[in-house]
């Protein structure tokens, strides 16, 4: 059996307590349940030889919105199923950690197991956080210019499933009463019910609070006292407070530069829009030959990312890796040492969305791969995309 600091170390014991053991850090997504499992693609990804990518069968439903009228001498006209295909990616993740004279010197004292499974297991919640927002990220940044039908279902998508208010003006860029209901509405109109819950910032919800539009689940207690759960409901659907959802700093004024040279050390703008409306938009490459139209910041405040999710809508599976936990013990190396090694393999995809494997991810999905909204297409089959409103995916951007 392996040692770890000369202890003995069971890796699958070891696995079993990390999994016991609650994460105490702020990872509301990652343990949501807007987060799920599809068994096709589980089934297709489950083996520990290498697989990466499956396309998993997605049924189309029936067609005909108008019943045919029988009058005793018309031919019944029929119709047919579509059958699309849905894109699943699996993303494998390690890490290491060494340690020297570990449980006397690192531990003072706390016992093995629990100090070294909390610390891994909170770890791991952080990766799959991770993992979801880059999730997230890319869909909501699919391709949405030409004509074809992916691009053109991408763009509806954005345009419906997002619902920005930063642009106006006083308390009407910040949430409120109706802020929810029209979110969803515009998602997805008569089938606005799939949406479930939203994870929001503790700034959005603390806006909320001072509006008294968040109510906190109660229980009763033995004695018979009501008191208040951390959890929330807004408009009736459950409301998770995590400070990750992305904050970005949107620059609100800004003036020309005076440089005559790049520096690399500053961000430059370009301005569009009208006076009192204007845009300002980083240049990713500033060249010194078109300097004198780029702007420097005088002026920014933080937009927050609302996600209002439905019930499994993310499809997030660990299905294990075939050596997920290994120890190895180097005697010589600072008078002896010992490292524990991690390994996860994730089943990555969106209800309704596929992930288009490009040629290059040959072996692993990284982060920057999921957050790329080319390789992320509403699920269609070159003639015709599934319809947004199934979609249970919607973002809020406010001030607060």
């Amino acid at each position: 059996m392996a040692k770890f600091d000369s202890k003995s170390f069971n890796p699958q014991a070891f696995g079993h307590y990390v999994n016991r053991i609650p994460n105490t850090k702020k990872t509301e997504l990652a343990k949501s349940g807007a987060v799920g499992t599809n068994e096709q693609a589980r089934n297709a990804l489950s083996s520990q030889t290498g697989s990466l990518y499956a396309r998993i069968p997605y049924f189309g439903r029936i067609s005909g919105s108008t019943s045919q009228n029988n009058d005793g001498a018309t031919d019944i006209t029929s119709t047919n199923t579509t059958t699309y295909e849905q894109g699943f990616v699996v993303a494998s993740r390690m890490d290491s950690w060494t340690e020297r004279s570990f449980s006397k010197n690192i531990t003072a004292g706390v016992d093995f197991m629990d100090n070294v499974a909390a610390q891994v297991g909170d770890y791991k919640m952080e990766v799959r956080q991770d993992i979801l927002l880059a999730i997230l990220n890319g869909v909501f940044a699919m391709e949405t210019s030409g004509d074809n039908v992916a691009a053109k279902a991408a763009k509806e998508f954005i345009e419906k499933h997002t619902f920005d208010i930063t642009g106006k003006t006083d308390n009407e860029a910040f949430v409120g009463a109706a802020t929810l209901n029209k979110a969803i509405q515009k998602a997805c109109g008569d089938n606005k019910n799939i949406f479930k819950l939203a994870i929001m910032h503790s700034e959005v919800a603390t806006n909320l609070e001072n509006l008294r539009l968040l109510k906190y689940l109660t229980y009763t207690d033995a004695d018979g006292v009501q008191r208040d759960l951390t959890v929330a409901s807004w408009n009736g659907r459950t409301v998770l407070i995590d400070d990750s959802m992305p904050v970005v700093e949107v620059v609100t004024a800004a003036a020309k530069t005076t440089d005559t040279a790049i520096d690399e050390s500053k961000t430059y703008y370009t301005r569009s829009g009208s006076s009192g409306n204007y845009i300002y938009t980083p240049v990713k490459t500033p060249v010194v030959a078109d300097i004198g139209n780029y702007y420097e910041a005088t002026a920014s405040e933080p937009t927050y990312t609302t996600y209002v999710l439905g019930e499994g809508s993310i499809v997030l599976d660990d299905i294990g890796d075939s050596v997920p936990y290994e120890m190895s013990r180097d005697p010589k190396t600072n008078g002896g040492q010992d490292t524990l090694y991690v390994r996860d393999r994730y089943i990555c995809g969106v209800d309704g969305i596929s992930f288009e494997k490009p040629a290059s991810l040959t072996a692993s999905a990284s982060n920057s791969d999921l957050k790329n909204g080319a390789n992320w297409n509403i699920i269609n089959n070159g003639e015709k995309a599934i319809s947004h409103k199934a979609i249970a995916l919607c973002k809020i951007v406010s001030k607060g």
